[in-house]
């Protein structure tokens, strides 16, 4: 390969410094306000679940915030760059995940009561399910959690000239310090105001990149030139990388996991002061995921018309893909000192809002879930101190990580692809327990260890053995326009090699897109759960509250109140009502008081959700005085 002369690219100045320091002294101001302000009224559960006084206009920019992390930002526009702009299909996968969680997942969560996802599957199966998937979230969240961390600072390091470890003690020491101080509330400010950081970063980009570049018609024509714009590929091959079914039915499955029965996202929903305001906060969070998605797809697409007779990556000025972004801003703004520095500040809002999300996350449901159950009766302060300190113990553990992921080297790819072949077990999972009444506990284990294992099966093979080239292959990048080095070095033409022999599964099941992994775990857990359920008996309606199960039987079987009655399964939804919403408080009224299910104070939250019930509103408010009492 021919040797190229990189173009002179300007690192960090000091006015950079300052733009990005400033995002910083703002996250930390947030945590120590909410710290002062609330000094006197902090219960463990106004710290981890804000008081459930939330309304949705903030905890809709701060899902927004968490889920688009530097992975999006960073690595969006790179995808785009090489692949072609099919990504922007992801809207259409987003607008199927809100509106699933909005309407089958959340309502059941936040009528519950609880402060932990995985309460949930305690009340639905026991103990023993519940435990299984906290363990297996809190490994996954810390794994994922420090890559995200250490991804970003790794590609920004070698572009910028940004120290690679400083920026990673930083993240972790903010994000700590102002999810001990300030709990929930600071969580969700900070995230807004990085959501705003976020899109300023892009729209500087998109702006000043479109006008170097001839302005937007183009950059349009450079696109089409160039086979960036062929977004529907109807293929039905599973083994392409992606195509229009791979996204909207993979990247469904995959977002759902993530979003649909995350504690990350549940535990900002039920933050909120009423079911109603927790809704409309997905709603509104999903015009800023759309928003996220297009400024970054036309970012790739700028990127494209600017490098697209010299490819810096293929001239190798970069060492990786993920470093096109950084690169890009470096380029166009060398005589714009501070823009830079907001760029940095955008990438890295979305990773200080991941991280703090991620953190206390992992501490309500260690609390929840694991503390709660050991020590039942541990006094209002001490629970509230222990909080604090589980905060700090998974900030410094996801900053630990975030070390250990700098010696994985190419694992880090496959370690983000980890958290969706988790994830989607685990949507199997839930699903068992919200839509099926017959799934029992034993179906429920057996079931999230299949689709585990099946999801794994599948992704360790595809990490070993890759997909042939003609499933995956980038789109053509020139190199036509570099300037070549004056060099006298002998070409030398490496010997040809034997392919490695690959085994029979290696074109087929390890061959799948990366995005199926979740949609396997899912299917694999809910097919082995019921087999399992009915194997082994499956569990008696009557023995299950009703706030636990949505029937969604009633949007297909609305012309018949016996076949209705049927699939229900026994649990005694008012037959009389078709309104399911509306028959909820009374059928949970009379359920909760004797089921010996719900143990360990959990007949009190529940009772406290039915009182808050309004039906006017046809939604159920939080009234957290009376949840105090």
């Amino acid at each position: 390969m021919p040797n190229f002369v990189a173009p002179d690219v300007k690192k960090f100045v000091t006015w950079d410094y300052v733009v990005f320091a400033a995002l910083f002294l703002v996250s930390a101001s947030i945590g120590v306000f909410f710290a002062v302000k609330e000094r006197k009224k902090k219960t463990s559960k106004e710290f981890l679940v804000g008081g459930k006084q939330m309304t949705c206009g903030p905890i809709a920019f701060s899902l927004t915030s968490s889920f688009m992390s530097a992975v999006t930002v960073l690595g969006t526009p790179s995808e785009v760059y090489r692949y072609g702009a099919s990504f922007v299909l992801f809207f259409l996968s987003y607008t199927l995940v809100i509106i699933f969680t909005a309407e089958l997942y959340l309502p059941v969560f936040y009528r519950s009561g609880i402060t932990s996802t995985y309460e949930y599957l305690e009340l639905r199966f026991n103990k023993n399910v519940r435990l299984a998937a906290t363990l297996i979230y809190i490994l996954q969240t810390i794994l994922y959690t420090g890559i995200v961390v250490y991804a970003p600072s790794l590609a920004l390091n070698q572009v910028t000239g940004f120290d690679l470890w400083g920026s990673v003690a930083a993240t972790g020491i903010v994000c700590t310090f102002y999810c001990t101080l300030g709990g929930l509330k600071a969580v969700v400010w900070t995230d807004a105001f990085q959501m705003i950081v976020m899109v300023a970063g892009f729209v500087a980009v998109l702006i000043r990149g479109t006008s170097l570049n001839g302005g937007t018609a183009k950059v349009w024509e450079d696109a089409h030139e160039g086979s960036r714009l062929n977004i529907f590929d109807f293929d039905v091959d599973p083994l392409r990388r992606h195509t229009f079914w791979t996204i909207v039915i993979g990247g469904t499955f995959t977002w759902l996991g993530l979003y649909g029965v995350n504690q990350s996202t549940i535990q900002r929903c039920i933050s909120c002061k009423s079911e109603r305001h927790a809704k409309m906060a997905l709603y509104l969070n999903l015009l800023g995921l759309w928003t996220v998605l297009v400024c970054a797809v036309f970012c790739g697409l700028v990127m494209y018309s600017h490098y697209k007779s010299c490819d810096p990556w293929t001239a190798a000025f970069i060492s990786a893909p993920d470093q096109l972004m950084p690169y890009f801003v470096m380029d166009i703004f060398s005589s714009m000192p501070g823009v830079p520095g907001l760029f940095v500040a955008c990438a890295f809002s979305g990773t200080l809002s991941t991280v703090a999300a991620s953190i206390n996350a992992l501490a309500t449901v260690t609390f929840e879930d694991l503390v709660k159950k050991g020590f039942p009766n541990l006094p209002e302060k001490m629970s509230t101190w222990i909080s604090k300190g589980l905060c700090i113990l998974y900030g410094v553990l996801c900053t630990s990580m975030a070390a250990a992921a700098s010696l994985l080297g190419g694992v880090v790819q496959a370690s983000l692809s980890i958290h969706g072949m988790c994830g989607g077990p685990m949507l199997g999972l839930f699903t068992l327990g919200i839509v099926f009444p017959c799934a029992n506990w034993k179906g429920a284990l057996g079931g999230l260890l299949s689709g585990i294992s099946l999801a794994f099966w599948a992704g360790t093979g595809s990490f070993i053995y890759p997909a042939p080239p003609t499933k995956s292959i980038p789109l053509q990048l020139s190199t036509l326009n570099c300037t070549l080095a004056n060099s006298t070095e002998a070409l030398v033409t490496a010997a040809p090699t034997e392919a490695p022999e690959r085994p029979l599964l290696a074109d087929t099941w390890y061959s799948l897109s990366y995005l199926y992994f979740s949609a396997i775990g899912c299917v694999g857990c809910a097919i082995t759960g019921l087999l399992i359920s009915f194997i082994t008996g499956p569990s008696k309606g009557e023995d299950i509250p009703p706030v636990l199960i949505k029937p969604v039987c009633n949007l297909f079987c609305f012309w018949s109140e016996r076949l209705k009655m049927f699939l229900w399964c026994g649990v005694q939804h008012d037959s009389l009502e078709v309104d399911f919403e509306k028959t909820l408080p009374k059928a949970a009224a009379n359920k909760t008081r004797t089921d010996n299910i719900f143990k360990n104070n959990t007949n009190k939250e529940n009772n406290h959700q039915i009182r808050g019930y309004s039906s006017e509103e046809n939604s159920y408010t939080n009234r957290s005085k009376e949840s105090r009492l």
